[in-house]
């Protein structure tokens, strides 16, 4: 079935968008909605409302991810799931997750404006904390529900202010009791900027990334010794600060070290006791490593990981690792892709093949569903700050794309699930 009429309503999209980034809104034009804050809420709350206006079957799961049916008209065949997420980066930006969600919501609003039936249900879903700035790791919402992350694991992550996800969860009353666990999907689409300059620069409209990169997330803990500045000789201080300068150090080095198409951050630290006349005594610090080979992330890792401890005992210290968090490659599904690059031809859009260096609740998706992701340019390349920003008339494009692709699958007959078990 060919739609290539359709298009969405850009204003009204943009007015979406709009209303929603005023809601954890900084005065550097961002938005700042921390996982389970009461900014959160609000998005949420609003979020829900819209649902509802649009007669939708609402249901929110025990992880507070927010579900909304479109039934279709073959109640046998199993749904096509799109979205992202609400949750943003501290003074983040208004376009990071809330375009794909708020890109889905424009897409059921355009089928029932023009009284479209398709043969399969239509869900959007908002996911709970994807961003893991507030509650680490990241994207817990999706990981729980398919099954890679264990729900009371994620229930009893704290903040760095000691509260419990499980706590704030049922604070906010967004805790369902609909079990978060995989169900029957037939595929699974997620729009998102692209939070890199490729497109940009490139003068391309759509990214069609043909998977992400793995995401290996690690806790560094050390301990030193504690004294006054003034009095204590430089020989012989066990400075915890300094051993983890130098230990940052290795990680902002780990790519050109290892070889390779690899990124590796340091981008949280915690000293103690935090004052300017005693020697530091505890540090913790986290390292992200990503690349397209997960084996090459790993001996990459273990490299790392010998310097710290060399540089721990060479100081003094004593040092703790957590490994907290691991999510191998994620290969999308190929004719998604084929079928997403179609439809950027027929809009007469050009696009840019690409790989996702930003993680994403498609990720986990991956695992159960064909999965597939459609990106619109980054301004400047600038994501996860206040002046992240996207064209309106990308926005729309690449909402329109969305649309199209999910009629697409919405409209395939296939009776066989999709669920994948592994």
């Amino acid at each position: 079935m060919k739609f290539s009429y359709l298009h969405v309503n850009e204003g009204r999209l943009q007015n979406t968008l709009e209303q929603m980034a005023k809601i954890g809104a900084t005065s550097g034009g961002g938005v700042q909605r921390l996982t389970l804050s009461n900014e959160d809420k609000l998005a949420r709350d609003l979020f829900v409302k819209w649902l509802y206006d649009l007669n939708l079957e609402v249901t929110i799961d025990e992880m507070g991810n927010i579900f909304g049916k479109q039934q279709g008209k073959n109640p046998i065949l199993h749904p096509v799931i799109s979205g992202s997420h609400l949750d943003s980066q501290p003074k983040g930006g208004r376009f990071d997750g809330t375009l794909g969600v708020m890109g889905t919501l424009e897409v059921l609003k355009t089928i029932q404006d023009l009284d479209l039936e398709t043969e399969r249900s239509i869900i959007i879903v908002n996911w709970t904390n994807e961003e893991g700035s507030r509650f680490a790791p990241a994207m817990v919402g999706s990981g729980v529900w398919s099954g890679a992350l264990k729900r009371d694991w994620v229930y009893n992550r704290k903040d760095i202010d000691g509260k419990r996800f499980e706590d704030e969860l049922s604070r906010i009353g967004y805790k369902g009791s609909i079990p978060c666990q995989k169900r029957p999907v037939y595929c699974y689409y997620e729009y998102h900027i692209e939070q890199g300059p490729l497109l940009e620069r490139a003068k391309k409209t759509i990214g069609v990334p043909k998977g992400i990169v793995c995401l290996h997330w690690y806790d560094v803990y050390l301990e030193g010794e504690a004294n006054q500045v003034g009095p204590t000789p430089m020989e012989g201080r066990h400075d915890a600060l300094c051993a983890a300068a130098e230990m940052i150090l290795k990680v902002n080095t780990l790519p050109n070290r290892m070889g390779g198409n690899m990124v590796a951050t340091v981008g949280e630290i915690q000293n103690h006791p935090n004052s300017r006349n005693i020697i530091p005594d505890k540090v913790h610090f986290t390292v992200d490593i990503r690349s397209w080979d997960d084996d090459h992330a790993l001996s990459a890792w273990k490299l790392v990981r010998q310097n710290f401890e060399d540089i721990a005992a060479r100081r003094g210290c004593t040092i703790r690792i957590e490994e907290t968090w691991r999510v191998d490659r994620s290969p999308f599904d190929k004719k998604m892709i084929h079928e997403i690059k179609t439809i950027t031809d027929e809009l007469g859009y050009p696009h840019l093949d690409m790989i996702s260096g930003a993680g994403h609740d498609a990720s986990y998706m991956n695992q159960v569903c064909p999965t597939a992701m459609i990106f619109a340019p980054s301004m400047s390349g600038r994501s996860h700050v206040e002046i992240e920003n996207t064209s309106w008339k990308d926005c729309e494009a690449g909402a329109n794309v969305l649309l199209h692709a999910i009629l697409h699958s919405a409209n395939e007959k296939r009776v066989k699930s999709k669920l994948r078990t592994h």
